[in-house]
């Protein structure tokens, strides 16, 4: 029973981390009705800009400081990105839209190895190394500080949504574009904000995710964006609340996986791919995506 908790915490700590990037992944869905595929690389560069703040020797900010200056160029590259290469072909097929997506991915990739180096950095996390051991199950800070974090970005969305009145254009552009313009919303702002919004969730997720693995490297956001992308169809591509507890779902069935099922030890890709599958043939809205209905 220990070791079962122990591993549920471990899935608990990753399912955090897939469900922030996850959120990313949602945020665009909602306002733009695409799915980003270069979610990863550019949360992968702002993470590279945040090490390079602190790691710099003039600099050498704070972690925090760095991933709320880093958020903060995402937001605009965010923005950037929108009306530069999107808007162009927003009105496109869905295969061209991917194309753009998949090519954005790779330019991401290799620009952030042409200006950051390809050898493998340490970002050091914003959490202490603290724990504790709660009925004999370890207890990290680092698991309840992303806890806390994936929280407060919930709240924060929630009431930008709900309560404002940039949130109550956001979901009409995401409901009905052409009607919104009708009514006077700037439907291309608002596009242009919800990919502002989403690539500085993504950054804060990158910062978040890196200090975890052996390192920063051009290849650290690539399986992550799996199981954000698994997240994200288990819960409902249009729905905030499914990408957070699909997230969570996907991370403690991956823990559980691996410890329980030997074969998957070093296959565990296999999870997210199952997932998916799954949703695909049995739930294609996911577990919280709303269904649409049209009339003939």
């Amino acid at each position: 029973m220990q070791l079962f908790l122990s591993q549920l915490m471990n899935g608990l700590g990753n399912g955090v981390i897939y469900a922030s990037l996850a959120l990313a992944i949602v945020l665009i869905y909602r306002t733009t009705g695409l799915l980003n595929f270069a979610q990863g690389e550019m949360a992968l560069f702002s993470t590279y800009v945040t090490w390079k703040l602190v790691d710099d020797s003039e600099m050498g900010l704070p972690v925090a400081a760095a991933i709320g200056i880093s958020m903060v160029i995402a937001f605009v590259g965010g923005a950037l990105i929108e009306r530069v290469v999107i808007r162009p072909v927003e009105r496109s097929s869905p295969l061209v839209i991917v194309i753009v997506t998949i090519g954005m991915f790779l330019a991401i990739n290799s620009i952030a190895q042409a200006i950051f180096g390809t050898d493998t950095k340490q970002l050091p996390s914003v959490f202490s190394d603290a724990a504790w051991v709660v009925g004999g199950v370890r207890v990290t800070a680092q698991t309840v500080g992303l806890v806390g974090v994936l929280a407060a970005e919930c709240l924060l969305l929630w009431l930008l949504l709900q309560k404002t009145r940039v949130g109550l254009g956001l979901r009409a552009v995401a409901s009905n574009p052409d009607s919104s313009r009708l009514v006077g919303i700037g439907t291309g702002n608002m596009l242009m904000l919800g990919w502002a919004i989403s690539a500085a969730l993504g950054a804060l997720a990158g910062a978040m995710i890196v200090p975890m693995t052996p390192g920063l490297s051009a290849g650290s956001m690539q399986a992550v964006l799996i199981y954000a992308f698994a997240a994200a169809a288990l819960g409902g591509f249009d729905s905030p609340l499914g990408a957070v507890v699909g997230g969570i779902i996907v991370g403690v069935a991956q823990a559980l996986a691996i410890q329980y099922v030997d074969p998957l030890n070093d296959i565990e890709l296999v999870v997210p791919f199952a997932l998916i599958g799954g949703v695909l043939l049995f739930r294609p809205t996911g577990l919280f995506g709303r269904r649409v209905v049209e009339r003939v």
